[in-house]
Formats: C-alpha cells, sequence, structure tokens
C-alpha cells in the first residue's frame, strides 16, 4: 500500500440556528447566544414540542440557486450546497474554470435525508391522490442527494455519494472524504453534513421516544439544552449543515492555500446495543476516542478541546463523560470539554460539520465556546464543561466527537498545521 498522504482543510462553510455563514456562527458561540426559538416551519398545534433550532433569513440565491431552484429542493439538500458553497469560496478554487475536476469528490452526511418533500409529498397523495405526486420525489429524498447536487454545482466529476449513519453521519462523511484522498485518486474534496428535519414526522417520533426535551425552559426557550447540567431533559431538535474543503497537503501547498489545520486521527466503531440508546459502559464509545488517538499518534495531554456530542440527554452525556474519562485518564480533568448544542440544538446529521467548523475556529483564535445553560453539576458529569462563558487558550489539538442512534460513533482529531 502507498504511503498515506497528509490531510488539510482549506474551506469552510455553516447554516446554522447560530447564525447564517460561518463567522456569523461563530461570533453567537463564543458569545452564549442561542439560536433555539418557537417552531414556524410548521404548525406545532397539535405536537408535544414547539420549539427548535432554525436557519433563519437563509437567502439560497446568494450561493448559486436560482429562486425556482430553491423553491424545488427539500431544505436539506439547501443547507447544504450553500454551507459547501461558501467552504468552497473560503478555499479559493474556482472548479468551474479549474477544468475537468476528476481528482475532486464530494462525500456528505444525512442523517435522515429529505424528510420534508417526503412529509409533503404523502400529504398530497393521500388529499389528491397518487397521479399529484411529483416524479422528482425519489430524486430530491435520498441520502446522497445532497452530493450530487453539490457536484452539479461546481462541476465535479469525481466520486460522488452520501453517508448516513444518523448523528454521525457528518463525521463518519468527513472521515471517509479524509481517508480517500490520504489513499487517492482524488487530491481535494468537499464534505460535511446537512440535515432539515423540524417537521411534523421528527418531532412528533422524537417526542414520543422521549428524545426531546418537553420543559418549554419556564417560557424561554434558549434555557432548554443544557448539556451535561443536572437537569437536562432531552435534545432540542434543529437543523443546519458545516461544511470543509480538504486537500492533500501537497496540492494545497502548491497552490500557496490557506491552512486551518491538519486531520491527523479518525475513530469509528459501533455499539451493537440498542437502536436508540448508547451502551452503558462507554465502551465502545472509548473504542472511537481511542483509535482516533492511536490514528494521531497523540497522547492524551496533547488534546487542549474536546467538541462534544452532548445532545443533554440523560443517557448520551453519561456515556460521552465516561467515555472520555476512560481514555485520557487523569487529564480528563484538564481537558476543556464543550457543547455548542447548547445553543445550536442538535442537527442531527448536520452537527458534524458545523462542529468541524467550530473546532477550525478554535485553532484559528484560541477561543473555547461555553456549555450554556449549565446551571447544577451532575456528579457524575463531572468534567469541566466551560461553563456559560466562552474561555480562552491557544490549543494545538482538538478533538470533535458525534454519536448516532444504531450506536454510530465517530472520532475526528484536528491539529494545528505546523505544529
Amino acid at each position: 500500500m502507498s504511503e498515506r498522504k497528509r490531510v488539510v482543510v482549506t474551506g469552510i462553510g455553516a447554516m446554522a440556528p447560530t447564525g447564517v455563514g460561518a463567522a456569523a456562527n461563530w461570533e453567537s458561540l463564543i458569545n452564549g447566544r442561542s439560536g433555539i426559538g418557537p417552531v414556524t416551519l410548521i404548525d406545532t398545534t397539535k405536537h408535544k414540542v414547539s420549539i427548535a433550532g432554525e436557519v433563519r433569513n437563509l437567502d439560497a440565491t446568494k450561493y448559486g440557486f436560482t429562486a425556482r431552484e430553491a423553491e424545488r429542493y427539500d431544505r436539506s439538500v439547501l443547507l447544504g450546497v450553500c454551507a459547501a458553497t461558501e467552504a468552497v469560496r473560503d478555499c479559493g478554487i474556482d472548479f468551474k474554470t479549474r477544468g475537468m475536476n476528476d481528482d475532486v469528490c464530494v462525500i456528505f452526511g444525512t442523517g435522515i435525508g429529505g424528510i420534508i418533500n417526503i412529509e409533503n409529498t404523502c400529504k398530497i397523495m393521500f388529499e389528491q391522490g397518487p397521479g399529484r405526486v411529483t416524479p422528482f420525489l425519489v430524486p430530491s429524498g435520498t441520502p446522497e442527494v445532497t452530493s450530487h447536487t453539490i457536484a452539479m454545482h461546481h462541476g465535479i466529476h469525481g466520486s460522488t455519494h452520501g453517508v448516513n449513519t444518523a448523528c454521525a453521519s457528518g463525521n463518519d462523511a468527513i472521515i471517509t472524504a479524509a481517508r480517500r484522498l490520504m489513499q487517492g485518486p482524488e487530491v481535494v474534496a468537499i464534505t460535511g453534513g446537512t440535515e432539515a428535519a423540524v417537521c411534523h414526522i421528527s418531532l412528533g417520533t422524537f417526542a414520543n421516544m422521549k428524545a426531546l426535551s418537553s420543559w418549554d425552559g419556564d417560557g424561554d426557550p434558549t434555557r432548554v439544552s443544557r448539556p451535561f447540567d443536572l437537569n437536562r431533559s432531552g435534545f432540542v431538535i434543529s437543523e443546519g449543515s458545516g461544511a470543509l474543503v480538504l486537500e492533500t497537503l501537497d496540492h494545497a501547498t502548491a497552490r500557496g492555500a490557506r491552512i486551518y489545520a491538519e486531520i491527523v486521527g479518525c475513530g469509528q466503531s459501533t455499539d451493537a446495543y440498542h437502536v436508540t440508546a448508547p451502551e452503558p459502559t462507554g465502551t465502545y464509545v472509548a473504542l472511537a476516542i481511542r483509535r482516533a488517538m492511536q490514528d494521531s499518534h497523540l497522547r492524551p495531554e496533547q488534546i487542549g478541546y474536546i467538541n462534544a456530542h452532548g445532545t443533554s440527554t440523560k443517557y448520551n452525556d453519561l456515556t460521552e463523560t465516561v467515555a472520555i474519562k476512560q481514555v485520557f485518564g487523569e487529564h480528563a480533568r484538564n481537558v476543556w470539554v464543550s457543547s455548542t448544542k447548547s445553543m445550536t440544538g442538535h442537527m442531527i446529521g448536520g452537527c458534524g460539520g458545523v462542529e468541524a467548523v467550530v473546532c477550525m475556529r478554535v485553532l484559528e483564535t484560541g477561543i473555547i465556546p461555553p456549555t450554556i445553560n449549565y446551571e447544577t453539576p451532575d456528579p457524575e458529569c463531572d468534567l469541566d464543561y466551560v461553563p456559560n462563558k466562552a474561555r480562552e487558550r491557544k490549543v494545538d489539538v482538538v478533538m470533535s466527537n458525534n454519536f448516532g442512534f444504531g450506536g454510530h460513533n465517530a472520532v475526528v482529531i484536528f491539529k494545528r498545521f505546523g505544529k
């Protein structure tokens, strides 16, 4: 097997409840501003839950869509293409004038896919009959649609495919893309995750499985998502997308690209335990973390920050804490761990992409975003979760954790380039 190529991040983009664009999202997070509020995309009168994180003020025409296209595509695809387009612009490559682009791949994740289009089409079918069903439902609703739509928008002719591993989809897509570049044949990848699942089906099913918090924050929705807090009671569903442009180091340096970070470690595992609950001992979450550490050839004390999966559910937050302690040992008390889902809500397949973008900003600025709403410590969740206020610390290595229903665990380690 040929020697593994080094892979770096050269472009970032984010569409999140906390801001349209990577810069706006970052400003909200470091200032502790939540993007969670009352649902406006659907009527929640009959639902148990009426709050979510919505991406507001999105103008898809600023990212290459016509107004007609923006109406036709599922919202998850819109968010994904917009985030990817921001990342492409950020990296400085004009793919449309570059050539054939057969050395570029697009690998994007989504946990649910085009569920809004599916829901709307089902309503039409039951009310008006199958003759009124759009012929474009399948081409617009499968998990790989975002990838091929990004490819069409930017003229990409390398491999394109979707990754579908529940809430780990974004990180799994980044890992898949990075490993593809490490081995070839492509030298550039557009990757990340997207989700738009603020709809009747999603709110209904997640609420009925008791995964969502039913608390309204005593009238303040921004208080509901409280990862690692003793009184956490479930996650807040949200939508969003985050994208990275990855390049082999040789390709990036040859064109003089700005480099945010190097991907130095990737780890994956599966609980094989339960369809929704994490395996309670944290053994297999720890396995994914340990594999990423082994892949990076780093020691625990070299990790300066962990962007936690931290969903604000009782079991996830406890399991993640236990797993971190299993791998990091005594250093677990020293590493700063925060959950930006306290502000964004849980973007399902979109969270890995957005949180990877957050990790790039941490390395760039030396600012660690907080876990807001951390009011009452949980004796079993006893790490430093950067409560309520951002801190400053120059870190050279950061870790991003994502875990999904079905026991999917995916961990990525990013290192400041040149360190």
